[in-house]
């Protein structure tokens, strides 16, 4: 199939992550956000190693370090007496077994620079406030449909339309998310208002029964990102809705010590709703293909939504390689001939690895029963801090600069250590 005009649903970071790598083989991208401007709300994400990987071939790694804070360990603290239950570093010999950094930055920087990109690669085309409804296709095309009844043929269709998508609502039709009774609060402050002694470049977890909460540096160390969140059998979705610190207060009124110091200092408080769905094995339907949250949505637990996102693109190759030979109108990644290019994706490795691990944890919320043991069993290797383990070899170029908080854009790339620097060995000495 020769992909001259790609279709993107969702210009999110999935989606135009996707549109860049498309646009990198095909001569027309066009890219539909259903919102009035292309931007990204939430706060804090952590990015693994995995996504480090899935942007060095988009050439955005250097852009994103200068966004990013690079960690020194991930702790995790007893909510409830204060002590520290568990310290992952993830420099030094993480880094030299992953090859790629961990890191957290703001949302919104790493999808400004993902729209950034796409705005100067001049094959992107971005259309705001064009909600895409569904899709018609034959052999040679296939057609995206507005909501607004415009109609816009395309060699391909990525559905990058979030957790509600349209395209996953017509190739799936499995109905609204299912909402597991979990709500998160979230608020960034300036580090400036916060106290000395409770400075910390790290991720830190605390986990107490009932509620847990979150806090790291992000936009270069200048802001603290917060999350609490409350297992408290939420039935409705909730996005990005204001509430009162008052509020926020009463909800982790057993929230002591830092956790309780921290969320005294949050200010412009935001709660979300989470929402989920099953793991299912049909992304692809002919010319029709879904990406990110549409495909296979995550829970903040991982830590791994943005990292998915930017993984799922790699699926691209698999599916322009081999649509046009799949056997039935309806494609599924575990019956054509592309299957084990999509099962080597960490994207669907983690998902199945989490709902495999899932029936062992009770599931909160009014329904009952354990998560869907139908999810396919693979051997899949889950690390640390890094979903499932890619074992591709990639050879990144010399120009990162070193891992640091934050690295200095302003510094000339030959006058940076080379990304190497600190691995056990270099990266022309791997095998």
């Amino acid at each position: 199939m020769r992909v001259t005009r790609a279709l993107i649903a969702g210009g999110g970071i999935g989606g135009l992550a996707a549109a860049l790598s498309v646009s990198r083989h095909c001569p027309e991208v066009r890219v539909f956000e259903r919102n009035d401007e292309f931007s990204e709300s939430g706060a804090g994400i952590q990015l693994g190693p995995n996504a480090f990987r899935a942007l060095r071939p988009l050439g955005l790694n250097e852009a994103v370090c200068c966004q990013a804070v690079f960690v020194d360990e991930i702790r995790l603290m007893d909510g409830t007496t204060g002590r520290a239950l568990l310290r992952l570093p993830v420099k030094g010999s993480y880094v030299t077994r992953f090859r790629e950094p961990y890191a957290v930055v703001h949302r919104g920087e790493l999808h400004r620079v993902l729209l950034d990109a796409c705005r100067a690669s001049g094959r992107v085309e971005l259309s705001a406030s064009t909600e895409i409804a569904g899709y018609e296709q034959n052999g040679a095309s296939v057609c995206a449909l507005a909501r607004d009844g415009r109609r816009f043929d395309g060699s391909v269709l990525i559905g990058a339309d979030g957790i509600r998508s349209n395209v996953r609502e017509q190739m799936v039709g499995d109905g609204s998310p299912r909402v597991p009774g979990h709500t998160i609060y979230r608020s960034v402050i300036p580090m400036d208002d916060v106290p000395t002694r409770l400075h910390s470049n790290s991720v830190t977890v605390w986990a107490a029964p009932g509620w847990h909460f979150v806090h790291y540096p992000i936009a270069g160390g200048s802001r603290l990102n917060l999350a609490a969140i409350r297992d408290d059998r939420a039935t409705a979705e909730i996005v990005g809705e204001p509430v009162e610190k008052a509020q926020v207060r009463r909800e982790f009124a057993e929230a002591g010590g830092v956790p309780g110091e921290l969320i005294e200092l949050g200010v412009d408080w935001r709660r979300w709703v989470l929402c989920d769905r099953d793991l299912v094995d049909t992304w692809v339907d002919g010319r029709a293909a879904l990406l990110g949250d549409a495909a296979h949505p995550m829970l903040q637990y991982a830590a791994q939504g943005a990292c998915m996102a930017l993984e799922t693109r790699w699926c691209w190759d698999a599916f322009s390689a081999t649509a046009a030979a799949a056997p039935s109108p309806r494609w599924s990644p575990t019956t054509a001939s592309a299957a084990p290019a999509w099962r080597r994706s960490s994207s669907y490795r983690a998902g199945s690895a989490m709902r495999s691990a899932m029936p062992a944890v009770r599931r909160p919320g009014p329904a009952t029963g354990s998560w869907p043991r139908s999810a396919p069993t693979t051997s899949t290797r889950v690390s640390p801090g890094c979903m499932v383990r890619n074992d591709s070899t990639s050879r990144p170029d010399r120009r990162r600069p070193a891992h640091c908080i934050p690295p200095s854009c302003s510094q000339s790339s030959s006058s940076r250590p080379p990304h190497w620097a600190g691995l056990a060995i270099r990266p022309d000495q791997a095998a």
